[in-house]
């Protein structure tokens, strides 16, 4: 029978860490804190059409309604000011956190062309986890002849790991494809 990550995250995952890693309690356990999804939108942002194009896609990922970032300062060499819309971020917890995690594992990054797995320095110090997308495209939900420019993106997994080691074996037991450095 199929579990759900969530599940075995609960199930497997937490008891095999407390094991490994010598916990007393499960609350010292590394668990999923946030997903952070971030698009850049500095190259369109002239075109309201191609950024209202962007939020719609990202409401679809995300499974919610988005947040624009501003500029915290001007800087005359990227033609930006203070407070200029630059960004459009998600952020999600709860089941909208698991729902995504599930189905960046299972489902979009077996579509990437030529996978050959995460490296583990996506990995930081802290046990967090950091990788672009190139393509949007790559998701279940988006239809392909639907796209008229193709976006790329930032997501951050933030944990409450205390350092890289721990992290990484956090990942590697809830399924994602991680490959070891060369």
């Amino acid at each position: 029978m199929y579990k759900s990550i969530k599940e075995k995250y609960n199930t497997e995952v937490v008891a095999e860490m407390k094991k490994q890693f010598g916990f007393k309690s499960t609350q010292q356990v590394p668990r999923i804190e946030k997903v952070v999804i971030n698009v850049g939108i500095g190259k369109f942002i002239k075109d309201s059409a191609l950024v209202e194009d962007v939020k719609k896609t990202m409401i679809v990922i995300a499974g919610q309604k988005p947040v624009m970032t501003q500029a915290k300062k001007s800087v005359a060499g990227f033609k930006i000011r203070e407070g200029q819309e630059i960004g459009i971020k998600a952020t999600l917890r709860g089941r909208r956190k698991w729902d995504f995690i599930e189905k960046l594992v299972n489902s979009a990054i077996p579509r990437v062309r030529d996978f050959q797995g995460i490296k583990e320095s996506a990995i930081d110090a802290s046990g967090n986890f950091n990788f672009g997308i190139k393509e949007h495209t790559i998701f279940p939900e988006i239809l392909a002849e639907n796209v008229k420019n193709i976006v790329g993106f930032q997501i951050n997994i933030t944990t409450t790991a205390k350092t890289q080691k721990e992290g990484l074996e956090l990942f590697r037991m809830l399924g994602f494809p991680l490959v070891k450095k060369n």
